[in-house]
């Protein structure tokens, strides 16, 4: 009878440390749960080709925003740099994560399944390209090349028309400035925009000769699947403009940005009322009545649910 009440004590304490161990599972999981999405750093900004998603790459792989509400996305947490989202998938260059087995850095890579997969292009374990846009849809990507390498032999805007195969070239005539920010246009594969410290300037000839468009220290530039052009920059406050008839700029109302000015700009391919920006400072603002009113969905790298 001794035996029986202590085998039963011993029951009840097994089923005690399962209790246990099971809210103390549950209570790790609703922590986890609850750790807010971290921006480290910001290196692009694109919508999915449906137009549910918008992805940004952090630092140490995507994360995504999607009916209001921030996750990451699964697969290696590779750096990607000149991050450029296209019609059912992205282009890219940067770094691999720690835990691949990847060359350092990445050259030119294409993802169509959201960086579960990476098919390398061109220049890979060679070059990290920070400048790079891809037409949205074709195969057209322009890169600004930072030093020379075994393909691209001098500083420059180089393009390409079948995806890394063959490169040419631009002559860049009619610029003098540091390029810092670049959109190629959706699907006319001549026309690029790029931005300097100092203009606005468009190329219809694939970069060989630009137009100064306008007089801004340029901070970004994208193009909605339209090819409607899209401008931030800096003007004692961060700013942005929608390029109009006749290349003029209308500017759009955004929140105060002081110190501060639009880093990347994105708009939603399947309805062109959604715009979304992200800033130097890693703030994230979104706008579903073209920029009428703006939400703050990241709060310097800290990302907020809606």
């Amino acid at each position: 009878m001794f035996q029986s009440s202590a085998n039963s004590v011993k029951r009840k304490w097994s089923f005690l440390v399962v209790l246990i161990a099971i809210f103390l599972t549950g209570c790790s999981m609703q922590g986890k749960e609850s750790e807010p999405v971290i921006l480290t750093h910001i290196h692009g900004l694109g919508y999915t080709s449906d137009g549910q998603n918008i992805y940004i790459p952090a630092h140490d792989g995507l994360r995504k925003f999607s009916q209001g509400k921030w996750g990451e996305v699964s697969g290696y947490k590779h750096d990607y740099m000149g991050f450029s989202m296209v019609d059912g998938g992205f282009y890219s260059s940067g770094h691999p994560s720690l835990d691949s087995d990847l060359k350092n850095p990445l050259g030119i890579v294409k993802s169509a399944d959201s960086g579960k997969s990476l098919e390398h292009l061109d220049l890979y374990g060679q070059i990290d390209f920070h400048l790079l846009s891809a037409s949205y849809t074709g195969q057209t990507i322009y890169a600004f090349n930072p030093e020379p390498n075994a393909r691209l032999k001098t500083v420059g805007i180089y393009y390409t028309l079948d995806e890394a195969k063959n490169w040419q070239q631009s002559e860049m005539i009619g610029i003098t400035e540091e390029v810092v920010a670049m959109s190629a246009h959706p699907y006319e594969d001549a026309i690029v925009a790029v931005g300097t410290e100092k203009a606005l300037y468009v190329s219809t000839d694939y970069g060989n000769r630009f137009e100064k468009l306008a007089d801004i220290p340029v901070t970004a530039v994208a193009y909605s699947l339209e090819g409607q052009l899209y401008v931030g920059g800096y003007q004692d406050k961060g700013v942005m403009f929608k390029m109009g008839a006749e290349n003029t700029l209308n500017e759009l109302k955004l929140p105060e940005l002081i110190n501060d000015a639009p880093s990347y700009i994105a708009i939603n391919p399947v309805d062109e009322q959604e715009l979304v920006f992200t800033t130097v400072n890693k703030d994230v603002y979104f706008s579903d009545d073209q920029g009428v009113t703006w939400i703050k969905i990241a709060n310097q790298g800290e990302a907020l649910d809606r």
